[in-house]
């Protein structure tokens, strides 16, 4: 019989820890099979004192839990009812087998396991995995970097050594180092391809890619960079929603956080431990809300706070090929971090906030105090709360939860048995990847007023991927003309429609021709972007939060092709709320036109014999905070059907 990997992780530890251990493991699985309908033996309180020095401390013990079903639930260690029974039959069989192996004393102690004993000599190493960090390699949980180690010593007597504190940090290391797992499922990965528009986004990439290079003709980014790009934007503006209460199931209108509910049986099934109570005080009736940790599930319901978020989004990285890690942050938030071969590093990616490469976003950004940050993927576990701070000593005062000591270990343990399997070159790889790291973490970064502490330097197309060239000030050239291709000189037409919904430009007269992206065929924009209401199911195009004005243009060029315009017809739309102005101005040639926003299809006349045309929208005014989003084109409602917010259509005839 094949041992599964957390099973041969436990046959590491000498014959008497195994069978210690093994005989609890076995009382377990046993009691659940015998009594599959009694809720007592479903059920191991974490700080039962057999559970927490007899399995905790033993490597691989309570990775047997997991494999065989059982989850976390905050102080205890739960078997599902919908888990399968059959699978924790066969992870019993394993561990009986090998323990009747070693009864006939037919099973040598491996070496490893003898680095087990030094892990029972006191409290704090207790609780941590049996494995010692290795020598050949740096470790995934560093010392903390310049500027705070030296102060490692003045802190450490603040930091607390109870058994208590450290079982509770090691669950939420296991835990998420065995949830984690899920996401390279090759049939989780295949549901979530299928509800990733791959073909638009990866079409979206390239046209990222190519634009990058014609501002920065050495630029080194990989397409993968620009998917991330593409993915995140995808994730936050259709795919995902946030929710704070939902609304009514019966009335619609709005509900409060009322508490808890009872999870059902499918709730458990998809990982709802929890299933909060939003109650409608005009019908006096619940809706309730499963917090699911399963992110197969969440591809069905696409909606949650910012643990459904980060987990459904680090399935669809995985799913898109893309290295990814989950990452948890002991202050009460998580997100995504994947890794760009390109620039050989992790970048840090928030869907909740579609933000890439902004490691700062929380510290400097929204103040948070942080303390732990750790990185989560199927190969490692990394301590990665230092790129996120640039307060280097500060952190440290406040990572009192468990000793430094006792973390290093703890993570170089549960790396060693997870990196096993592993070929020489992956693990090679894995440890220059940290060295890197390393490197990173080293210097605090010093910030500028505005900046989130992303690579500012050295690649001004990765600035010009994510917008950070300078879009409040300064007119960024997008750089698209319509020129008559063959098709459209030859029926002497050219008509071009946007569509918000659908954020695609179609051309119409080059046999329904496709382009992705509301900017992929302007002419210039500035401090302008496209907003995505998910909670209003609204989109429109706006300002910048920071900007007073706003401007977008598109620019048709007829003259290389040897034609001039014969009649145009255009549709523009805008919306304005309270002081919100739009001005749209059409110039060609020498001749200009005033254009209402009403969403009309207008004939302009007298712009014949022009070679060229400019389409331009101008946003301005507002009142207070939000004034940004008092003036906005193409708003539209996602369900609504289908229909073109902007369409140029213009009738072409041979220059005279």
């Amino acid at each position: 019989m094949s041992l599964s990997p957390a099973v041969t992780t436990l046959c590491e530890n000498s014959t008497d820890v195994f069978l210690d251990a093994a005989k609890l493991l076995l009382t377990y699985a046993d009691n659940i099979l015998r009594y599959p309908n009694v809720e007592k033996y479903r059920s191991i309180r974490i700080g039962n004192p057999t559970f927490s020095t007899k399995l905790l401390p033993i490597k691989g013990a309570v990775e047997c839990l997991f494999e065989m079903g059982f989850e976390e639930a905050e102080t205890h260690l739960v078997f599902p009812k919908a888990a399968s029974v059959e699978q924790l039959r066969l992870v019993r069989e394993s561990i009986a087998a090998e323990r009747d192996q070693r009864l006939k004393g037919e099973c040598p102690v491996p070496p490893a396991a003898q680095r087990v004993a030094s892990a029972q000599q006191s409290p704090t190493a207790a609780a941590a995995p049996a494995a010692a960090p290795t020598a050949a390699g740096p470790t995934a949980a560093p010392t903390p970097p310049a500027g705070a180690s030296g102060q490692l010593a003045e802190f450490s007597a603040q930091q607390p050594s109870s058994l208590e504190s450290s079982m509770s940090f090691f669950l939420i290391l296991q835990s998420n180092f065995q949830h984690v797992l899920q996401y390279e499922s090759p049939e989780l990965q295949q549901k979530a391809l299928s509800v990733i528009p791959q073909q638009k986004l990866s079409d979206a990439a390239g046209l990222g890619l190519n634009q990058a290079r014609e501002a920065d003709p050495g630029c080194k980014l990989g397409t993968e960079d620009f998917l991330v790009l593409e993915l995140l934007r995808w994730f936050k503006q259709s795919f995902f929603s946030w929710v704070d209460c939902l609304p009514c199931s019966h009335c619609g209108g709005p509900t409060q956080n009322a508490g808890s509910l009872s999870a059902t049986t499918d709730d458990l099934h998809w990982g709802a431990q929890r299933v909060e109570n939003h109650f409608c005080q005009s019908c006096r009736l619940s809706t309730r809300f499963p917090r699911y940790n399963n992110p197969e599930k969440l591809l069905q319901t696409r909606r949650g706070r910012c643990g459904e978020w980060a987990n459904c989004f680090t399935l669809c990285c995985r799913a898109m090929g893309l290295e990814a890690r989950y990452i948890w942050d002991s202050t009460d938030h998580v997100w995504t971090e994947v890794y760009s071969a390109a620039q050989r590093r992790w970048l840090h990616c928030d869907p909740c906030e579609n933000v890439c490469d902004k490691p700062l976003l929380y510290e400097v950004g929204w103040g948070k105090k942080l303390a732990y940050i750790l990185a989560f993927s199927k190969d490692q576990v990394v301590d990665v709360t230092w790129r996120y701070s640039c307060k280097h000593a500060e952190v440290l005062r406040r990572r009192t939860r468990v000793q430094e000591g006792w973390l290093l270990h703890a993570i170089d343990g549960l790396n060693a048995s997870r990196q096993q399997p592993l070929s020489s070159d992956r693990k090679k790889e894995l440890t220059q990847r940290l060295l890197v790291e390393l490197v990173e973490f080293i210097s605090p970064k010093k910030p500028k007023p505005g900046e989130l502490g992303g690579r500012n330097s050295g690649s001004l197309a990765w600035r010009v991927a994510r917008g950070e060239t300078g879009a409040q000030a300064s007119t960024q050239a997008a750089g698209f003309v319509f020129s008559p291709t063959e098709t459209e000189k030859g029926n002497k037409l050219l008509h071009v429609r946007y569509s918000a919904i659908k954020d695609q430009y179609c051309r119409v007269s080059n046999d329904n021709e496709t382009i992705p992206r509301w900017d992929g065929c302007l002419w210039t924009k500035e401090s302008v972007f496209r907003k995505e209401e998910c909670d209003w199911q609204m989109v429109y195009i706006a300002r910048t939060e920071d900007s007073s004005v706003g401007r977008i243009s598109w620019k048709f060029d007829f003259a290389p092709a040897g034609m001039t315009i014969q009649s145009v017809s255009i549709k523009v739309s805008s919306t304005t709320f309270h002081s919100g102005k739009v001005r749209w101005h059409v110039q060609a040639g020498d001749k200009s036109k005033e254009v209402p926003g009403d969403g009309t299809l207008q004939v302009l006349p007298g712009l014949c014999g022009s070679s060229d045309l400019l389409v331009e929208a101008e946003l301005s005014g507002g009142d207070g905070d939000t004034s940004w989003q008092h003036a906005q084109l193409f708003r539209q409602s996602l369900k609504d059907e289908e229909e073109s917010s902007f369409e140029v259509i213009v009738s072409l005839q041979e220059d005279s």
